[in-house]
């Protein structure tokens, strides 16, 4: 395999509302981040992914555009913009920019001038369809719950949004629509980005009178075009969020010939705590060995011919602390424990902010204290099925985007230092335990931990490029494998459970001369794994 440099890269997830207020409003902005730069530059991060700070109306925290080129009000100007590209690539971080295609506001000029009349020349950068027996043309359904289709009174026909009804989808089978997409990328590519997460990547080849949303007959075709158009022979990282993807599709997708992109997100993992075949809201507790074989699956999917992204978290998802962990008595070892088993792995692993410092969950008392667009409609639509309060509110604090979205825990200060003014969003009350202040200068944190994950990767081919090799396949309570390489082989140990566990390979961690990271500062013991103890060591 070619080696690139996104091979041992660990990217920061920075979600920018939440991370740093400069100017006292609540809500962070660019200039947070800047002042910010030189705590993820000890951490030992090369890349920050932004989540969206284009300009926006904000429907759905700035997954709804109403312009590429230029900035939200509310987190600053172009101008800070450059200067946080200057100021990170003088640390030698890169920034990785989320490109939000599938659809635009309805506030965009694009989408204002299609709904006007059916001649405009803007409304087939859109996807227009007439009624079918006086209703909506077919039963597609948003991700937001209710219809796809929404009615435009102006003109008399429906509009497909996939998300929310101010996210018009943007037609990708009009040629003009992706040269202005070639011609957005390249803007930001010319301002010297580190390259592009593109969000829902698999929806943008959509057939919706066929029925089809994920993976459509011209997606990868489009894909190709948008390679050779834009970031083709760039050497920019590219990851697209793709929740349909398998193993054969991401070898499609990440192939190094590089005709289409460097790795996608999968999701199968973060599907295994619901009932199959129902919504997330609808809980299961999760099954080590489903996680094991589900993992497994994916480290060995790939045999140069294609790469892989590691994550526990993102805007989207809960805390992993909350979620597989335990937040409350083991909260520090578990959440060490979920880090050396994701970042012993193979591929480039994603850290969501406030994951280094083993944030958790929020549960605000009310459902009037929520934001998210998605939390709020399944709460009136599961209210309006019968589904009691107490039964809504459960599957909202355990899977609610907004888990992920209160603000990041600096420091024991009011409203954690994020902000001097009041936060868009309440802070989670436990940020005086729970802060980046009290584990910076404290060797054994959570922070340090991921500290040191990071530095192992930046210097050990083994755990970059080494075979994966799963251990104890029908163990219920240990995951471990081995990563060997050249004749060098590292094993990694984990007790995913509460409880001290017995495990045949402790004896052989307590005799290694090289533990490179665990989850405890005492050494291991003799046959017995502690609750949520983790061990990375050499054979």
């Amino acid at each position: 395999m070619i080696e690139k440099w996104w091979h041992n890269a660990v990217v920061y997830q920075v979600y920018p509302r939440s991370f740093m207020d400069s100017n006292g409003d609540g809500i962070g902005d660019l200039n947070g981040i800047i002042s910010k730069l030189d705590y993820l530059s000890e951490l030992g991060v090369d890349v920050i992914w932004l989540n969206p700070v284009y300009k926006s109306p904000n429907d759905d925290n700035g997954y709804d555009i109403s312009d590429y080129c230029d900035i939200m009000d509310e987190f600053g100007t172009m101008e800070d913009m450059e200067n946080l590209l200057k100021e990170a690539k003088k640390r030698n971080i890169r920034i990785l920019m989320d490109l939000v295609v599938n659809h635009t506001s309805d506030e965009h000029p694009w989408f204002i001038e299609a709904k006007k009349s059916r001649d405009s020349k803007y409304r087939d950068y859109y996807i227009w369809r007439d009624p079918v027996n006086g209703k909506e043309p077919n039963d597609l359904k948003s991700a937001f719950t209710g219809s796809a289709w929404e009615w435009s009174e102006e003109t008399g026909q429906y509009y497909l949004h996939l998300f929310s009804k101010k996210q018009p989808d943007l037609n990708w089978e009009n040629p003009n629509v992706r040269k202005e997409v070639w011609d957005l990328m390249n803007f930001w590519i010319d301002k010297g980005i580190g390259g592009f997460r593109i969000d829902v990547l698999d929806l943008l080849g959509k057939e919706p009178d066929n029925g089809i949303t994920a993976d459509g007959p011209k997606l990868h075709e489009y894909i190709r075009e948008m390679n050779k158009n834009t970031f083709g022979g760039k050497d920019l990282l590219t990851v697209g969020e793709c929740w349909s993807a398998t193993p054969e599709s991401a070898k499609i997708y990440s192939n190094p010939d590089e005709s289409e992109i460097s790795m996608v997100f999968q999701f199968e993992h973060i599907l295994l705590d619901q009932i199959p075949g129902k919504e997330k809201w609808d809980l299961k507790p999760l099954d080590l060995l489903d996680l094991k074989r589900v993992l497994g699956k994916w480290q060995t999917a790939f045999n140069g011919d294609g790469w892989n992204s590691l994550f526990w978290n993102n805007h989207d998802l809960p805390r992993i602390v909350s979620r597989w962990g335990n937040d409350k008595e083991y909260r520090v070892e578990s959440a060490k424990m979920l880090a050396i088993l994701l970042h012993g792995m193979k591929g480039t692993p994603y850290i969501y902010q406030g994951e280094e410092l083993g944030m958790t969950n929020i549960r605000f008392p009310s459902i009037n204290q929520y934001k998210d667009i998605e939390t709020l409609n399944i709460y009136k639509e599961r209210l309006q099925k019968g589904y009691k309060e107490e039964e809504i509110m459960e599957s909202i604090y355990a899977k609610s985007r907004d888990n992920a979205r209160t603000p990041m825990q600096w420091n024991s200060s009011p409203n954690a230092g994020f902000t001097t003014g009041t936060p868009w969003i309440s802070v989670n009350p436990n940020f005086k335990e729970i802060n980046a202040e009290s584990q910076i200068h404290n060797p054994d944190s959570i922070f340090n931990c991921y500290k040191k994950l990071i530095k192992i990767r930046k210097t050990n081919k083994t755990i970059v490029y080494g075979d994966f090799k799963m251990l104890l396949p029908e163990d219920r309570s240990v995951f471990a494998y081995e990563r060997s390489f050249n004749g060098d082989s590292i094993r990694v140990v984990c007790n995913f459970t509460g409880q001290s566990v017995w495990c045949p390979l402790c004896d052989e961690a307590k005799k290694s001369k090289e533990i490179l990271v665990s989850s405890y500062k005492e050494s291991p013991e003799s046959g017995i794994l502690r609750p949520f103890e983790a061990i990375m060591y050499r054979i």
